[in-house]
């Protein structure tokens, strides 16, 4: 009897699973000076010019110096675009060389193929994180409010926007396709989302379309994890990143098994 005979349904289906985390990982550390160092380097350009050159003219916000206020936001920037731009390059670069046909044949759930996935996005956003917490550290003093507010609003928003690059790769049919959700959605709501800014400063109409924007919830999330101040109940935002977190979670899954740009 072969091993893989000898093996349950159960140590089958970790076996595919760590397989296809590894892929992901293995994937964009090979090329970490394309994927890890390049946000550092981006986010320490911001630290300079926005919290060197115009932090000093717009003094303190919410008892903290600017540069100490837009950090989390910079971090919470970072984890999104990375978490999102790992799932969505490697789906669809699976799917245009057509090597996304191996795993859709093989003995595994729809399901594993989408943990898979998005723990390889999560991953690399939380890892991306960590670099550009460092890179923080560097300009100004961060102090940690709570650790369990913080590590949870990472994971899970990481894991939203994996689910949402999961998406995009789906419905995307060329290369182009991948880069009109990132241009003229995540990245105007990412700037529009409170990084740079309290919305308590804004118009009373702007404050609440700005109640619309998830990623204002998130950012204020992490950043009351962090500094201990946000413009938005902590309650209610874990409830909006939860409830898009199960509602993107359950349409990725159904996409997957109804093969949508995946069979044709």
């Amino acid at each position: 009897m072969s091993e893989l005979a000898a093996m349950s349904l159960t140590q089958r289906y970790a076996v595919s699973f760590g397989t296809i985390v590894y892929k992901e990982v293995s994937r964009f550390m090979r090329i970490w000076l394309q994927t890890i160092l390049p946000p550092a380097i981006t986010m320490a350009l911001y630290f300079v010019i926005f919290g060197h050159l115009i932090g000093p003219r717009i003094g303190q916000m919410d008892g903290f110096s600017y540069m100490q206020y837009i950090a989390p936001g910079l971090i919470m920037m970072s984890v999104i675009t990375n978490a999102y731009a790992n799932v969505v390059s490697s789906l669809f670069g699976a799917k245009f060389q057509r090597h996304i046909e191996e795993i859709l044949v093989a003995p595994i759930p729809e399901m594993l193929i989408l943990l898979g996935f998005v723990t390889g996005g999560v991953v690399r956003g939380v890892l991306v994180g960590l670099v550009v917490t460092a890179t923080a550290l560097c300009f100004t003093e961060l102090h940690v409010n709570s650790w369990g507010i913080t590590l949870a609003v990472v994971v899970l928003t990481a894991t939203l926007f994996s689910l949402a690059g999961l998406i995009n790769a789906l419905y995307a049919r060329k290369f182009d396709d991948i880069s009109i959700v990132p241009t003229f959605i995540l990245t105007p709501l990412t700037y529009l989302g409170g990084v740079f800014y309290s919305i308590d400063m804004l118009p009373a109409v702007w404050q609440n379309l700005s109640l619309g924007n998830p990623i204002l919830y998130m950012v204020n999330a992490f950043r009351y994890g962090m500094l201990g101040v946000s413009d938005i109940s902590i309650g209610v935002a874990f409830t909006v990143i939860g409830l898009f977190c199960v509602a993107l979670f359950l349409i990725s899954l159904h996409l997957l098994r109804s093969g949508v740009g995946l069979r044709t």
